[in-house]
């Protein structure tokens, strides 16, 4: 794994809002990866529906579900098949996605002093699949930061082609906390951004085992899949240690928030486990 940064790159992060590595995992990493991601993905979505109704309750909505084929036609199941928090439920994941040195690339581009793990989910956008329209992460987490971080981890070569990432730059220094939701109309984002559309959208292709990492607030997007093959990536969102809930119910275990307050400390690491933090 390669995670050696120069100042030009973290300076480039923290101006445009994202960083393409090509060169991350090895060739022995990428398999591994590919083989656990893989087989946790078959195991969540080869569950009972039994298993998988109480596993959704388990994180407090159907709007809140850890795969999302239930209903495999309609348009946001053909954007991608999505698996969110793997890593609660597949040891291997669980490994991969905690390993120490994800943690130090993700604190040395936010510039802070510890990372924990929000979520991690597995996104492979299949076949012809659909667009995915601009958005921001953070307004739909459940703290407030502009020191987020996200990691996408492409299993497959993320060409033009395919649905590789698209970013709008520069708009993780202005975005708002304000929800804007994903839907089918990629102009969406423009409606409560109009100033946004003089922006020019860059392309972030990148082969696999290679890494595109950005802000947790910037515009981002990806094209739809127009080849034959799925294009699969695994990501892992990352934020600063010692944020406070800020109200928002997302991806965590409903026993969580029973007892959780806005403003208190998100610190329980069965939930969102500490990755690294920089010796005292």
């Amino acid at each position: 794994m390669n995670t050696d940064l120069s100042p030009d790159q973290i300076s480039r992060f923290q101006t445009d809002g994202f960083l393409v590595l090509d060169q991350f995992l090895d060739e022995g990493e990428l398999e591994e990866w590919r083989t656990v991601i893989m087989d946790a993905v078959q195991d969540r979505l080869a569950l009972d529906p039994e298993v998988q109704q109480a596993f959704n309750a388990k994180y407090g909505s159907d709007e809140l579900k850890l795969q999302n084929q239930d209903d495999p036609e309609t348009f946001y199941a053909n954007v991608f098949t999505q698996c969110l928090r793997l890593a609660d439920s597949h040891a291997d994941t669980a490994r991969l996605i905690r390993d120490p040195r994800l943690g130090e690339l993700a604190a040395t581009l936010a510039g802070v002093d510890g990372v924990r793990i929000w979520h991690d989910q597995a996104l492979f956008k299949p076949p012809y699949g659909n667009q995915t329209t601009w958005h921001m992460d953070v307004p739909y987490w459940a703290f407030h930061s502009r020191q987020s971080v996200s990691m996408w981890i492409p299993l497959d070569d993320a060409t033009l082609d395919n649905g590789c990432l698209w970013y709008l730059p520069g708009t993780h220094q202005l975005a708002t906390y304000d929800l804007v939701p994903i839907t089918e109309n990629m102009r969406d984002v423009f409606q409560a951004y109009p100033e946004w559309m003089s922006l020019e959208a860059r392309s972030a292709p990148v082969p696999a085992g290679g890494l595109v990492v950005h802000n947790s607030m910037i515009a981002h997007s990806a094209g739809p899949n127009m080849t034959r093959e799925p294009r699969r990536a695994m990501t892992v969102a990352f934020f600063p240690d010692g944020l406070t809930y800020n109200g928002n119910f997302d991806t965590l275990p409903v026993e969580y928030y029973t007892d959780l307050k806005v403003g208190d400390c998100l610190n329980d690491d069965r939930y969102v486990p500490l990755t690294w933090q920089r010796d005292s």
